[in-house]
């Protein structure tokens, strides 16, 4: 039994240690990597879909093969800079049947 407890939060620090560690420095911006003053979260992340929705109601048929590249990577680093600002504590799937099992072993 006590091996059991010591695997379980074993695997919870683990599986929490990962995702603390994805979410990054909230102060830190992932994509310029430099320690601007951060806006409101609300604010950068309204300033982000707008800048999405802009994208999206170009005309792409008369862009060039580089333009479109260059559109689709700064549509990728702009969806994962609202990942990094939304945060939030993040469980991979694998934890939680593992938790699943172990709750209902011990209960």
């Amino acid at each position: 039994m006590k091996k059991i407890a010591i695997l379980f939060i074993a695997i919870c620090s683990l599986s929490l240690s990962n995702s603390a560690s994805a979410a990054g420095d909230p102060t830190k911006d992932p994509i310029t990597n430099s320690n601007a003053v951060p806006m409101d979260t609300a604010a950068q992340i309204k300033v982000l879909e707008l800048r999405l929705n802009e994208i999206k109601e170009l005309d792409k048929s008369e862009l060039s093969r580089s333009e479109k590249k260059e559109l689709k990577t700064e549509v990728k680093e702009i969806k994962t800079k609202m990942k990094a600002l939304s945060g939030g504590v993040y469980i991979s799937a694998g934890a939680l049947i593992v938790i699943l099992i172990l709750l209902i072993i011990l209960l």
